[in-house]
């Protein structure tokens, strides 16, 4: 069974390693730019978890899942293309750096499970590669928003879930 809890410093070595199972994973599947060069760094996964924003998920004794939950306003949402966001008053929460080993299953469940919780609105972005995520995104209700872009200026679909 999966254990939420929030990553600590002494959690890092272990997020890389999953942060690089995500790489491989996104190659496998057809999706090799979207963490292309080094993506997610270090640096990224030490501010998410000296704001509180990093999450892992332990099975057995091991992390084998990490996110970010940010809570909004995120930057490279403000401005959206295509389309407009379900609802761009209330605050929201971003979750970000999604990553797992490959042999764990039920990670989105876990992790939309601590969402519901927290928050009744949720934006996420992903690669038009990113058929896993996309895949995902639909079955746990999140509707196709527009085209946002990200710091380095790339394009990201942009999702968002309403309860």
């Amino acid at each position: 069974m999966l254990q939420l809890k929030n990553a600590t410093l002494s959690d890092l070595p272990a997020i890389m390693q999953v942060l690089e199972a995500g790489r491989d994973i996104m190659l496998a599947s057809g999706n090799p730019n979207q963490w292309a060069k080094g993506y997610p760094t270090e640096e990224m996964v030490r501010g998410d978890i000296g704001l509180g924003y990093g999450k892992v998920m332990v099975e057995d004794g091991r992390i084998v899942a990490y996110f970010a939950c940010i809570p909004s306003p995120d930057p490279t949402y403000a401005v959206i293309e295509g389309g407009a966001w379900l609802d761009d008053v209330k605050p929201y929460y971003v979750i970000h750096r999604i990553a797992k080993l490959p042999d764990v299953h039920g990670v989105f469940q876990t992790m939309m499970a601590y969402l519901d919780g927290i928050t009744d609105n949720i934006r996420i972005d992903t690669h038009k590669d990113n058929t896993i995520m996309q895949h995902n995104l639909d079955r746990y209700g999140f509707k196709y928003c527009g085209i946002i872009h990200i710091a380095s200026g790339a394009e990201r679909l942009a999702y968002q879930r309403l309860k």
